[in-house]
């Protein structure tokens, strides 16, 4: 007969349960012997940011604006909580030199609607390019985002330039090759 039978063990552990005057919970949690893990929820002083700089050139929109989605949401962290923005700043320059694949140029449309009749404006990708290439990417991350308070919020830590320069030089932005 083993001394270390099953019911020895539990009996000794019931009277030291006792003992120690401790709950049943908190004495799971003394002797390390929780039935499952405690999820982790980031609090402020554990959210570090930082600010990423991205080249766009020659880059292929969807799989950028990807990538940027990810940092920005903050999914590339350890301590990632989908309620919370636990995410980096991103700096986008070369907005007007990103690529797009097969004939997105001239199929791709961007809809906007007034309200009123007759007030949907159809624009294509090649003129969106043309007069507005920041508003391509911003738009292609924020469809990627979360809708409501969030989505704006983390939106707001997107910075997205036509050309090479840019005025964060003070955030010390790391270039993040895509």
């Amino acid at each position: 007969m083993n001394p270390f039978d099953g019911s020895t063990v539990l009996t000794f552990l019931y009277h030291l349960k006792i003992a120690l005057k401790l709950s049943r919970s908190d004495f799971l949690d003394r002797i390390g012997h929780r039935g499952m893990n405690k999820t982790y929820v980031a609090k402020k002083e554990d959210i570090k940011r930082h600010w990423y700089l991205v080249d766009a050139q020659d880059k292929i929109l969807g799989r950028l604006a990807a990538k940027i989605a990810v940092i920005l949401r903050g999914k590339h962290k350890a301590i990632f909580t989908p309620h919370l923005d636990t995410g980096d700043g991103v700096i986008v320059i070369n907005a007007s030199k990103i690529k797009v694949t097969g004939r997105k140029l001239k199929q791709k449309v961007y809809r906007r609607y007034s309200g009123y009749q007759g007030g949907l404006r159809e624009v294509p990708l090649e003129t969106m390019l043309k007069t507005k290439p920041t508003t391509v990417i911003r738009l292609a991350v924020r469809r990627m985002l979360p809708g409501g308070p969030l989505g704006r919020d983390i939106l707001k830590k997107l910075k997205v330039y036509a050309d090479d320069k840019h005025p964060h030089k003070s955030q010390n932005p790391v270039l993040l090759e895509v």
